[in-house]
């Protein structure tokens, strides 16, 4: 067949790669060189309930590809601002960390490694879930970043000693860091609610190391501000956000979806908020689980744009 031309390449959602936003491709991580750089963490070894986290990272990249990253960027009208310009900005896709089944040790090493490696490299971690004990290795392998705060959005505190003696499930993360990690300080916990697996001994434990709690009706009540002044202006900051702090008629897709949580512009105001009052060195989205979604995937294109939305707002803080 002989050679010839149908115009110029068309990389839109149903075609090419779907990495996140379209983003390059880098094949090793080694030689990563961006400003900042997607990891898939397809992990759900440490769930307790429902399983199927590990398919989140596929659900999320496939989401994203219904937006791109362009020269000159993407214009917000309700902001009136352009938007991760590609030609300022470099973001990439890494692929994922190295998943082996049933290990949770070896699992979770490749993770803080591979995190350490884009420290190392000067790009910013963006970590794509798996299920919520993926964010204890992340931090591990932030340690190059301390010291800093923690800024948590979920329905559950995540304090939870540990389950049948395991202290490293997904409903661990946040007292793991906190008991184990020198450099990670206070944390605000946005959206906790409802009926969890923390007991009362872990809410007490987490106000006695100094953490803030806001149910998603005392955030309403109290704005952005009032909850994120709490933390010091200009801090660094590692932002978590589990996709159930959404409410569950928005984000059914996820292990324990929990009715009474944020709205999209909600959830974008915080994150906006977090972006311009301290310097966020690393996120992550978990809890994204595909199949218990509706047809038409919308919470993996929820959180796609969620972590958009934040990766969008901290880069132009730099500018």
């Amino acid at each position: 067949m002989g050679n010839f031309s149908i115009g110029a390449a068309y990389n839109g959602s149903p075609t090419g790669i779907a990495s996140f936003a379209k983003c390059p491709v880098c094949t090793d991580i080694r030689q990563v060189s961006a400003d900042a750089a997607i990891l898939g963490a397809p992990f759900d070894i440490a769930i307790q309930g429902r399983s199927g986290t590990r398919l989140g990272p596929r659900a999320i990249r496939l989401g994203s590809t219904r937006f791109s990253y362009r020269p000159g960027g993407t214009y917000d009208p309700e902001r009136k601002q352009m938007y991760m310009d590609s030609d300022r900005w470099t973001v990439v896709d890494c692929g994922d960390v190295d998943y082996v089944p049933g290990d949770l040790t070896a699992s979770n090493a490749n993770l803080t490694e591979a995190v350490r490696i884009l420290l190392n490299r000067g790009a910013l971690p963006v970590v794509l879930g798996g299920d919520h004990s993926i964010t204890y290795p992340v931090l591990i392998g932030m340690e190059a970043a301390g010291p800093f705060d923690v800024v948590h959005f979920d329905a559950h505190l995540d304090w939870t000693a540990s389950v049948a003696g395991q202290r490293l499930s997904n409903g661990s993360p946040m007292r793991r860091a906190c008991e184990d990690l020198a450099y990670v300080g206070r944390m605000v916990h946005i959206g906790v609610r409802g009926i969890g697996s923390s007991t009362p001994a872990d809410f007490a434990a987490a106000a006695a190391h100094g953490d803030v709690i806001f149910s998603v009706k005392e955030a309403r009540r109290e704005g952005a501000e009032r909850l994120l002044s709490v933390l010091e202006p200009g801090r660094k900051v590692y932002v978590t956000f589990d996709i159930d702090a959404m409410d569950a008629t928005c984000g059914p897709g996820t292990g324990s979806p929990m009715f009474g949580g944020f709205w999209y512009d909600e959830a974008v105001e915080l994150l906006e908020a977090v972006a311009k009052r301290f310097q966020v060195v690393g996120m992550d989205m978990v809890e994204v689980a595909p199949q218990y979604d509706e047809a038409g995937g919308n919470t993996g294109y929820l959180a796609a744009r969620l972590i958009s939305d934040l990766l969008g707002f901290v880069l132009k803080e730099r500018e």
